[in-house]
């Protein structure tokens, strides 16, 4: 579908992700800066392998969200047990993506509020995401959605041999 046409296309539906979406998938993953360096140094059949293991477990729900036939956005939702908080479970928020042509018609807020409802329906008590510091524009989206900066993150990478 042509970027113009998506301009005026009908609202956004959102589904399960299947395994015939992940050309979609990876497309969106690598469209934008951050992700065309990322995502280009791996094969196939890691993100095979990767799609796989997330639809095979219960507590993850890898999502699109379409207009017509076309897939412009996904996440995924993972729910997390946490020794702290009394038990406490947490749903974790990743791989959000939006075509860029169609960012800012508030389809980041319909994934978000999909989300919250999927994380009360399994008790969670909070939700959690993160995001690279350098993407600023995402800050100020989450932030204006009731997320708080109330942590930082680290990590590592690690070789695999």
């Amino acid at each position: 579908m042509a970027k113009a046409s998506l301009m005026n296309a009908s609202p956004m539906k959102i589904r399960a992700a299947r395994r015939d979406d992940l050309r979609a998938l990876l497309a969106l993953y690598a469209d934008d800066g951050f992700g065309r360096t990322r995502e280009a140094a791996t094969s196939g059949a890691d993100y095979e392998r990767a799609f796989h293991a997330i639809a095979a477990d219960a507590n993850h729900l890898p999502i699109v969200g379409k207009v017509d036939v076309e897939i412009v956005a996904t996440l995924l939702l993972s729910f997390l047990p946490g020794p702290s908080r009394s038990g406490a479970w947490r749903a974790q928020i990743e791989g959000k993506r939006v075509s860029a042509p169609l960012r800012g018609r508030g389809w980041g807020k319909q994934r978000r509020g999909w989300a919250i409802t999927k994380a009360r329906r399994r008790g969670c008590e909070l939700v959690q995401l993160t995001s690279d510091r350098r993407r600023s524009a995402a800050h100020r989206f989450y932030e204006d959605v009731g997320f708080e900066a109330t942590h930082h993150g680290f990590k590592t990478t690690l070789d695999i041999q």
